[in-house]
Formats: structure tokens, C-alpha cells, sequence
């Protein structure tokens, strides 16, 4: 049986993105959260070639009712999703969710459709017209996460994301991102 996600128990709860929410977060945070440029390039400068990308799930299934809702997809329409954990040298740094709806997988001439190993980020930044659409933030309690999820990448704490609606020649995808208390050492 398709599951919706390894990652959540539940659908975490998004805070809008509005102005003000930048000074509630820690600094760690804020400089990763408001990053402009791609969060693998910043790795790969960090941690050189250690970084790794484990795959925890990539299917075809409905996106959770808020992905559904920015992404302005049907209730019964499927989107690619994929989540993985980014590491350097088996230390985990960033959870990612992706949800990338058929059209834009056809635009990027299926590119997002097969990235295996490949991190996300070295992909959609290589596109000249990548937009940045609109972004949320998130603080998401222990609870919230599958007990596998706990394990493998040692969260025992509440933890901040940010979710992105990036699109590219117009069409949208969406881009959720955890960050882990390793990552927020470095910035």
C-alpha cells in the first residue's frame, strides 16, 4: 500500500511567511530558512564532496491537502513525491519533501523525474527562469514525525523547515525543507 509520506505521522502545520516571522527564529535558523541560493550548493561549500542523498520515499501519490492547495492540484491528482535525507559522511543535516505535479515533470523535460542520487537543488538552480513563488515556515514537534524518521536522523527535538512553491517555465512544485541541529552548526 502507497503511503502519503515516511517522514510525518501527520501533516505538519505552516506558519505564512509574513513579515515580522524572520526575527521570531533563532539566527541559525533565519540563515538557513532565508537562504537565497541552493541549500546543496551551501552544503557542497561547507562539506566539499561528502554530501549524500538517501532516498526515504518517491512515488506517485496526493499530496498532503495544504501541498494540494498552493500547488492548485484537484483533491484526486498526483504529484511525484519524494523525500530524502541529505547527509555529509552519514551525519544528517536536512530533511527534504518534494512534491513535483506531472506538468512541471513535462517542462523540465523529465529531468525532476529521475534524479536518483542526484540532490534536488543542483537540478532546479541549473534552470535560467526558476522563480521563487511564495515560501512558509514551520516548527515541528517529535510527535509529528515517524518513529523511523526519529531514528535515522537523530531528532529528538522540535525542528524548524521551510516549505518553497518554486516554479519553472510557469509551472509550480513544492519544496519542504527540515533542518537538522547538525546543519544549523554551520552558518
Amino acid at each position: 500500500m502507497a503511503i502519503k509520506s515516511y517522514l510525518f505521522k501527520r501533516e505538519p502545520l505552516w506558519l505564512e511567511n509574513r513579515s515580522g516571522v524572520r526575527h521570531t527564529l533563532p539566527e541559525s535558523v533565519q540563515s538557513w530558512t532565508y537562504e537565497p541560493g541552493s541549500l546543496t550548493q551551501r552544503l557542497r561549500d561547507y562539506y566539499g564532496n561528502a554530501i549524500g542523498v538517501k532516498i526515504l520515499l518517491q512515488q506517485w501519490h496526493t499530496p498532503f491537502l495544504s501541498e494540494r492547495r498552493l500547488l492548485n492540484l484537484p483533491d484526486n491528482r498526483y504529484g511525484l513525491i519524494r523525500e530524502v535525507l541529505l547527509h555529509a559522511d552519514g551525519k544528517p543535516l536536512i530533511l527534504a519533501r518534494t512534491i513535483i505535479p506531472a506538468k512541471t515533470i513535462k517542462v523540465a523535460k523529465s529531468n525532476l523525474a529521475h534524479l536518483g542520487n542526484r540532490p534536488l537543488g543542483e537540478v532546479i538552480f541549473s534552470y535560467p527562469k526558476l522563480e521563487r513563488i511564495e515560501m512558509d515556515v514551520t516548527l515541528i514537534k517529535p510527535s509529528t514525525w515517524n518513529q523511523c524518521v526519529l531514528d535515522k536522523a537523530n531528532i529528538n527535538e522540535s525542528i524548524y523547515g521551510r516549505r518553497t512553491v518554486y516554479a519553472i517555465a510557469q509551472r509550480q512544485m513544492l519544496v519542504s525543507e527540515f533542518f537538522l541541529p547538525e546543519v544549523l552548526k554551520v552558518f
